[in-house]
């Protein structure tokens, strides 16, 4: 019984291949019920290699010929541009699974992917990863634990890429990297059980490191970066220019991570208090991400061949569903 995993051969497909798309197939060898079935670029399929042996390249265009031979298909597209149009058109042909993280527009996006996954008979998995996912999962279990008390969620040290990509946007910017900072007074605040108001200022900081073109105005790409609403605006920002050299050499990687925090009391009196503290720091936030999004395709395999339909969150799928372990072998080692 001890170890006893269910092979299924869970045939998955990649749609897009980035970074994400790298660490979804990376993630597919360490999962021995699944496969890799096909990927689907927009770019030259003959131009894109990747890392298994004998396994299709397509473009996104012939990804209907593929209805039949995958069974959970993940997307990899930018969650802010490509998803909310992806993964319902997506869902009319195949189990899927998203990792769009706009928090605000999470409602709207699953009611758009309800509609066409329910239609179709599939079921879709959305915003599945860190930040959106696990860190909602423990925001919910401490919250349910302790209803009277507070959440607080930290990012970081780790580098934003939609941040980074931001400051790329700017006249005159050849290359960035933002990393957002918890502030560490914040933090200790918070974990004393006090539970401070705390205002965007007070929570995280945020670092720039820039490579500017050799005429470009510095001065006005600092205030460029430092006004920007929604994004540095809100927050204390620090600009540093540095060459193309120094980018490559000091800041190649994509750490992140960040923490969730739940104060609490109980007592007749409330006059205990109590901290429930969840943690993550990740050398690669891709990597990561892929590894969740590969446990919750089998989750949604396993829901499909139930007669589940329609879009789900990670708030829907029952834990044991997301290992390939078998439910007395998860009592016996885990329980």
């Amino acid at each position: 019984m001890k170890g006893k995993v269910t092979l299924m051969c869970i045939r998955i497909g990649i749609y897009g291949y980035g970074n994400l798309g790298r660490g979804i197939e990376n993630a597919l060898r360490q999962n021995p019920d699944m496969t890799l079935a096909a990927v689907f670029t927009r770019r030259n399929p003959s131009d894109l290699t990747i890392g298994t042996a004998d396994v299709p390249v397509c473009h996104v265009s012939e990804v209907s010929k593929y209805k039949d031979k995958i069974d959970v298909m993940i997307l990899c597209g930018g969650s802010a541009t490509d998803l909310p149009e992806q993964t319902p058109a997506l869902a009319k042909d195949f189990c899927v699974v998203d990792s769009f993280d706009t928090h605000a527009k999470i409602p709207s996006h699953f009611a758009k992917v309800d509609a066409a996954a329910t239609a179709s008979g599939k079921v879709a998995m959305i915003s599945v990863g860190w930040d959106p996912g696990m860190f909602s999962l423990n925001r919910l279990y401490a919250g349910a634990i302790l209803p009277e008390g507070k959440d607080y969620t930290f990012w970081g040290k780790g580098v934003s890429q939609g941040h980074s990509d931001a400051i790329r946007r700017i006249e005159g910017v050849i290359d960035a990297k933002q990393y957002t900072i918890p502030v560490e007074s914040a933090l200790d605040a918070v974990r004393s059980g006090v539970c401070p108001e705390l205002s965007t200022r007070e929570k995280h900081l945020r670092e720039c490191f820039v490579v500017a073109a050799e005429d470009a105005d510095r001065e006005r790409i600092e205030r460029e970066i430092k006004e920007m609403p929604n994004y540095f605006a809100d927050y204390d920002t620090t600009v540093h220019f540095i060459s193309a050299e120094e980018l490559k050499r000091d800041h190649s990687g994509i750490p992140h991570g960040g923490f969730v925090i739940r104060t609490g009391k109980t007592g007749k009196n409330k006059e205990h208090n109590h901290v429930i503290e969840y943690s993550l720091k990740l050398d690669s936030n891709p990597e990561f991400t892929a590894s969740v999004i590969v446990a919750y395709a089998r989750a949604v395999h396993r829901l499909h061949r139930e007669g589940v339909r329609g879009c789900k969150t990670v708030f829907d799928v029952p834990p044991a569903y997301l290992s390939p372990k078998s439910r007395e072998a998860l009592m016996a080692e885990l329980l």
